[in-house]
């Protein structure tokens, strides 16, 4: 399974990214909502998954859902919001704009995969697992 992470912060890319390679995923990444919308023109295979930050330059995380949900050939793409905004007003704009689900940064991996469980989205792990 494919997952996207969509954050200007490469750092955090690295995080989440590590976090989803050792439940099985194949990462792909993009530093704001203008390269991410670019990596799913270009994509032969659609990620499953998509991490978005909300607060990002030149297209920010609510757009990109907004965008994402706009093209019925992209719907199937599971959005998860992960950012530091943290306000009821902020979480309930992103799940209205199309957000699955909402993780707020600073989180633990174990959070991110009880997230990735209630999507259906958590891999069987084989092997040593995190």
């Amino acid at each position: 399974m494919r997952a996207l992470i969509v954050d200007d912060s490469r750092v955090m890319r690295r995080i989440v990214g590590k976090l989803l390679e050792e439940v099985g995923y194949d990462v792909v990444e993009a530093g704001d909502g203008a390269e991410a919308v670019a990596v799913l023109e270009g994509s032969a295979e659609l990620p499953v998954l998509a991490c978005v930050d909300w607060n990002m330059p030149v297209m920010d995380g609510l757009t990109f859902v907004g965008e994402v949900r706009r093209r019925p050939e992209w719907r199937s793409v599971t959005l998860m919001m992960v950012t530091t905004e943290s306000e009821q007003e902020q979480i309930v704009r992103a799940l209205a704009a199309g957000a699955h689900e909402y993780l707020i940064k600073p989180f633990t991996g174990e959070a991110l995969l009880e997230k990735l469980d209630l999507l259906g989205l958590l891999p069987a792990r084989t092997g040593s697992g995190a």
